[in-house]
């Protein structure tokens, strides 16, 4: 096979034909770029049947694989997801896209990511117009929601947390179960949060598609995937795509009446707005789930969310509505061995006295990380490394504070925690910045500013450029400075850090 489009057959049907904005329909799109005896459908077509009737097999699989993509339709492919498609291999799929390469009908976007042309896309669909479209969608569902569980496990660890989120919702599809039994578990919770990253524009893509459908088993399935993947994209801080992702995880758990799966939704849209620093509605969304918890008997999430609303609470400055939510939350420690749920508790209670008592608080911090050590928990260790360093800060001690930011950072390593990081790193540069170590600080907001950025997290990246212009105003940029508060107020205004934002104000006002 040649190429399906030459490039003069091309430039002579565009200098001819004008494209149609997007959105246009396929056949009309298609039908409009003929001009003479040129036809991009035709041109098309030759590559696709001379790839289906050749006697080499990648051939035959490369003519498939398109029409599955066509059924599909998704913004990228790897090799798992196509042969899962094809019912064969991954090396036989790689091996059918990449002769689909060969030819043009698909470009190597990244390595191991492929994506068709717009014009072969729509071509693609016509090809999948009939016969089993339908059934290939469904499969493509069910394989990205077997694959999120082997995320989960990979990426949450055991307890609480992981058994709750396996456990089947009412609607979950009976077939699950041997669908995650048929493929591989990761090497470890890197390569699953890779995989996280590298679908998530499709994952997004077929929660939208799907959050509608007529077809209710599939609805369940797509219900199931945002149940098993969210933990993950929360701890990424993927608070653009959890946005959307927990929205349509609601709709479908109210329309199913899977009042399991719309509790977590409740929680999980929780956790995006914290994310998002809009505090007022985390506690909401919090609030309806612990109720919703609470009626369906599951202690062990009602704990979670009590937990929860105590560090909501304390970060809208309601302490003692705080305090009374993390002392019920340690109420419940007696019908649940949970040293994870102990430790975020005493956490929480170590935030809530550093207003009042900052070196009490360290000792709650404290025992908060023996529990961590003790049960092999990095995130909770590191997160109690993280509150320390912030206690030290209330005593205006920075120096006391660095090492433990630093420790934190160290031993987070590859167990992606976006909020810990964060956190550490904001106030590590805090605590650069008060000791005058400059260079070192800005060096280090640069890389929370990129790291942030590259997550589209305009309200961690507002915090950092509060403090970057501080750095700035010191080193006698002011011009610079008074740049960084003005974005910085811009990405933070409407979020819950009011004390920011009177500084911000008050420093741009001056």
């Amino acid at each position: 096979c040649t190429t399906w489009w030459c490039s003069s057959q091309e430039a002579r049907v565009r200098a001819k034909v004008v494209l149609p904005a997007p959105g246009v329909a396929t056949e009309s799109r298609l039908q409009r770029l003929e001009y003479d005896d040129l036809s991009v459908r035709r041109s098309l077509a030759v590559a696709h049947d001379a790839l289906a009737a050749s006697g080499r097999r990648s051939d035959r699989d490369a003519a498939l694989a398109l029409r599955r993509l066509g059924a599909l339709d998704l913004p990228t492919y790897g090799a798992p997801l196509v042969a899962r498609l094809l019912g064969t291999d991954s090396d036989r799929a790689e091996e059918a896209l990449d002769r689909l390469v060969d030819v043009a009908l698909l470009e190597e976007t990244a390595y191991g990511r492929y994506a068709p042309h717009d014009l072969v896309r729509d071509f693609a669909r016509e090809l999948a117009g009939s016969g089993q479209a339908a059934d290939v969608a469904r499969t493509g569902v069910r394989w990205y929601t077997a694959v999120a569980e082997r995320v989960l496990t990979e990426t949450v660890q055991p307890g609480f947390d992981q058994e709750d989120r396996r456990r089947p919702t009412p609607t979950q599809p009976p077939e699950h179960t041997a669908h995650v039994r048929s493929v591989p578990p990761f090497a470890g919770s890197e390569e699953a949060f890779a995989w996280s990253i590298a679908e998530l524009e499709n994952i997004v893509a077929l929660a939208e598609r799907y959050a509608d459908a007529s077809d209710e088993r599939t609805a369940a399935h797509v219900s199931t995937l945002l149940r098993l993947i969210f933990p993950c994209l929360q701890r990424g801080g993927r608070v653009s795509e959890m946005e959307v992702l927990g929205q349509v995880a609601l709709e479908l758990a109210r329309r199913l009446g899977d009042e399991v799966a719309e509790a977590y939704a409740l929680s999980d849209l929780a956790g995006m707005h914290f994310l998002a620093g809009h505090y007022g509605e985390s506690l909401a969304f919090m609030e309806q789930a612990t109720a919703l918890w609470r009626r369906l008997g599951m202690i062990s999430r009602v704990r979670r969310c009590l937990g929860n609303q105590g560090l909501l609470l304390e970060s809208l400055g309601r302490y003692a509505e705080c305090e009374q939510a993390l002392l019920q939350c340690l109420e419940l420690s007696p019908q649940l061995d949970d040293p994870w749920g102990d430790a975020v508790a005493y956490g929480h209670l170590g935030n809530l006295y550093e207003h009042t008592d900052p070196r009490a608080a360290i000792e709650y911090h404290r025992r908060s990380l023996a529990i961590g050590n003790e049960i092999g928990n990095v995130i909770v260790a590191h997160s109690a490394l993280c509150n320390i360093g912030y206690a030290y800060l209330a005593l205006d001690e920075p120096a006391a504070a660095v090492p433990h930011f630093e420790e934190s950072l160290s031993m987070l390593g590859g167990h992606s925690d976006w909020h810990g990081e964060s956190q550490s790193r904001l106030g590590l540069v805090r605590a650069l910045r008060l000791l005058g170590r400059d260079g070192v600080c800005e060096s280090e907001c640069a890389e929370l500013l990129r790291r942030a950025d590259a997550r589209a997290d305009g309200y961690t990246g507002g915090l950092a450029r509060h403090q970057y212009g501080l750095l700035l105003r010191k080193a006698g940029r002011p011009a610079e400075a008074r740049e960084q508060w003005r974005v910085a107020l811009a990405a933070l205004d409407g979020t819950d850090k009011k004390e920011v934002l009177a500084e911000l104000r008050e420093l741009l006002d001056s």
